[in-house]
């Protein structure tokens, strides 16, 4: 198609933050929160107009767009989406309608007014949608920091008392990666102009030879970057304070969106630009992996506070995404980029489950509740199938990804495996001992009195059971689009998947006749 619907999905959101921020104070209460879900609404369907347009067996990267930007630098304004691509652009469209939505009066007591507030929603959708869709590593630069710029705003603006210490934590760690990885940017740049010519452009930059150490050094200062954004351990502190201040809308805009450009640059950048590099810091990654597995579990098996509670469980969740992506074979990265999606959709769930649960009570600590399922059992029942999907509950979503991960890990090797799975058991102690403390029991006096959930509230979590159950028993819709992204990228590294160790029929039939 010559229309650039790319362009749009980027630029739609950012034009409709701008205009949500000046409409006028005085005016409708409702109108920023209206035109707000109006505009998500709109570029969810260039999205879903993408996606259906995308063809599974054409062209690696499709709805592409290259404009000359800064020539001194090589830079170009190039866009495009491959199957790994158009998976995060389609999980940010479908998550911020329902994040508007579920945050409808979480903007009216903010420090900069309700306008502020959801206009900043719409600039980091926008923003990270160009993310997701760059195919020019100085344009990916660019807007990797420009995210910043909302999420620090809606944390430090919109969320609880100790939220300004968290938007400064969480934006020092994350200047700090920038700056790493803006060397290995100029790095890229000296690369490309020793080669010829100067380019940004990732289809040139992946034919052009590198030696081994300055491939490496390069490697580090993406691999940093992207592991702090993911987050995994030990870089990983600024997640729960952030999680925690933010309102439920923030923090699932911050874990379940932005932090992917950690795990999706780990694939797109240092993987396809530096494979030599990739392979020679596989086995320290996965350390790390199995790691963020276990210390985030476990972590999160001992915190009072429902959002630090969650936090930790996606530091955990982000080393099976890791690990799926540094086994180096397809049933991990497609476990992996499966994975994005589906920890996606169930940490939405949960985090904005909880904020309705919170916003009741006045309390985030758990000993604070208790018989909630007695006198709100539509919200004790979809935060009990928000918490088994985060657990990977078999027949919802995670369950698949987590399968695949795993596999992927004992066909590169068993020890990392074996190690993650427990994983998988710590993760059941941390979500039932959570729906116990909080759902079971006979209420108190503060519960008693408690609502369930309104039409607005169950209308902005129903797309997300809706998927997550869907997914469960049908992902293919998500694989086929993943797949042969996942084999492109194997051939750029260089690896194979190994050979099956069971005979094949044939082979078999074969060997009896011998």
């Amino acid at each position: 198609m010559s229309f650039p619907l790319l362009t749009a999905a980027l630029l739609l959101p950012i034009l409709g933050a701008v205009v949500v921020a000046v409409l006028p104070k005085g005016g409708r209460a409702d109108l920023p929160k209206v035109v707000a879900l109006g505009v998500s609404l709109v570029t969810l369907v260039i999205v879903a107009v993408v996606a259906l347009g995308f063809d599974v067996g054409g062209a690696r990267f499709q709805f592409t767009e290259e404009h000359e930007w800064i020539r001194a630098f090589g830079a170009h304004y190039a866009l495009g989406v491959d199957g790994i691509g158009l998976t995060l652009v389609l999980l940010t469209a479908i998550l911020s309608p329902v994040v508007i939505l579920a945050s409808w009066n979480d903007g009216d007591e903010g420090r900069w007014g309700v306008n502020a507030f959801f206009a900043w929603m719409l600039a980091l959708e926008g923003l990270a949608i160009g993310v997701f869709a760059a195919t020019d590593v100085f344009l990916f630069y660019v807007l990797f920091e420009a995210t910043l710029i909302p999420i620090y705003f809606l944390i430090g603006g919109f969320g609880g008392p100790r939220r300004s210490y968290a938007a400064v934590k969480f934006l020092l760690f994350s200047l700090f990666g920038g700056l790493l990885m803006l060397a290995s940017v100029v790095g890229l740049y000296v690369v490309s102009a020793r080669a010829g010519t100067p380019t940004y452009l990732l289809s040139e930059l992946s034919k052009i030879p590198m030696d081994q150490n300055t491939g490496r050094w390069l490697f580090v200062g993406f691999f940093i970057a992207f592991a702090i954004k993911a987050p995994m351990v030990p870089v990983h502190t600024w997640l729960p304070d952030a999680a925690e201040q933010g309102s439920p809308g923030t923090s699932v805009l911050l874990v379940s969106i932005l932090d992917k450009i950690g795990t999706f640059g780990m694939i797109r950048f240092c993987l396809q630009l530096f494979p030599e590099a990739s392979q020679w810091a596989t086995p320290v990654v996965l350390v790390l992996a199995v790691i963020s597995v276990l210390y985030g579990g476990l972590a999160a098996i001992g915190q009072k506070s429902i959002p630090r509670l969650i936090a930790y469980t996606s530091v955990s969740h982000f080393g099976f995404i890791v690990l799926g992506i540094f086994v180096l074979n397809s049933y991990g990265q497609t476990g992996s980029m499966l994975y994005m999606f589906n920890h996606g959709l169930s940490t939405a769930a949960l985090f904005l489950v909880s904020g309705f649960l919170i916003s009741r009570r006045g309390s985030r600590l758990i000993p604070d509740f208790g018989g909630v399922e007695k006198v709100a059992p539509v919200l004790a029942g979809i935060f009990l199938v928000a918490g088994l999907s985060s657990l990977s509950l078999p027949g919802l979503s995670p369950f698949i990804s987590e399968f695949l991960v795993l596999l992927g890990a004992f066909t590169h090797n068993p020890w990392y495996a074996s190690f993650a799975v427990l994983g998988i058991v710590i993760a059941a102690l941390y979500i039932l001992l959570m729906v116990q403390r909080t759902m079971t029991g006979m209420p108190g006096p503060s519960i008693v009195g408690m609502k369930d959930l309104t039409v607005r509230e169950i209308s902005a979590l129903a797309p997300l059971l809706v998927l997550i159950v869907l997914l469960g028993f049908y992902p293919k819709p998500l694989t086929s689009i993943i797949n042969p992204a996942v084999a492109d990228t194997l051939q750029q590294v260089g690896v194979k998947d190994p050979a099956p160790a069971v005979p094949t029929q044939a082979g078999a039939q074969e060997e009896s006749a011998k």
